[in-house]
């Protein structure tokens, strides 16, 4: 008798319990929401370079032989290239790709592939922080034999700073206009739904090379003519976006 007496006791104040908070959901002024998306950019000078050379050799009847001036020309490129940097700054140099194989072509004589010559390639990337010095590093590689200069990539080691900085600025832009919003339609911000923010950049640079013209005018230990001046390397400037989307309670 106790224990149904105790059970009934305890459904009652289970449903007092749940008509008082069906209550209180009632009066309670329901939360609404307000999304705003806001940006920031700014720009900073590069302190970082990343750029790929590449040594290709051929020969028509050997792979060995073509393998063979290929090594004695990358050593002689990456030698160069390693007197130029510090690692002790964070500069390094690693091998990219490393490709040794024939090339065909097709005979349109004979109706079929042929075999034209052996073809050995190898790319390293240069990354350093001596971009002064960038445009010589080039021209001198072109001397030593290098025949390809691409994919130059400029960065800031300050990247996370920056992208902070800027969150910070699009957060607080987001927040004041929801506030205005809000006060607008007669309500106010209470509190954080969601945020999704991020940053990233645009660094795309183009550099005219003189390849060809800096190639005939080299000594054979890759020093340029000082009548033909170094490649012109502008690294401009990298600009970092950050974009701050954020849905804000309203009551």
């Amino acid at each position: 008798m106790k224990s149904f007496l105790a059970a009934c006791l305890f459904l009652i104040l289970l449903a007092g319990c749940g008509y008082l908070g069906y209550k209180y959901y009632l009066e309670k002024p329901q939360q609404g929401t307000v999304n705003l998306s806001t940006s920031a950019d700014g720009e900073v000078m590069p302190d970082v370079v990343e750029i790929s050379v590449t040594v290709k050799t051929d020969d028509k009847n050997s792979l060995a032989a073509a393998a063979k001036e290929n090594k004695e020309k990358s050593d002689k490129v990456y030698g160069m290239l390693a007197g130029m940097i510090n690692t002790k700054a964070g500069d390094y140099i690693k091998t990219a790709n490393y490709n040794a194989q024939p090339v065909y072509v097709y005979d349109n004589e004979l109706k079929r592939r042929v075999m034209e010559k052996y073809e050995v390639s190898n790319s390293i990337i240069v990354h350093t922080k001596n971009i002064a010095q960038l445009g010589e590093m080039i021209d001198r590689a072109i001397g030593l034999g290098a025949t390809d200069v691409n994919d130059l990539k400029f960065s800031v080691s300050g990247y996370e700073d920056k992208c902070r900085e800027l969150l910070q600025e699009a957060g607080d832009a987001a927040l004041a206009r929801a506030k205005v919003v809000a006060k607008a339609a007669g309500t106010k911000v209470v509190g954080v739904r969601s945020i999704n923010a991020g940053c990233s950049e645009n660094n795309q640079q183009h550099v005219p090379y003189r390849m060809m013209a800096k190639m005939a005018m080299a000594t054979a230990d890759g020093v340029m003519n000082e009548a033909m001046p170094a490649t012109p390397i502008q690294s401009g400037t990298v600009k970092i976006f950050a974009n701050f989307n954020a849905d804000y309670f309203i009551e």
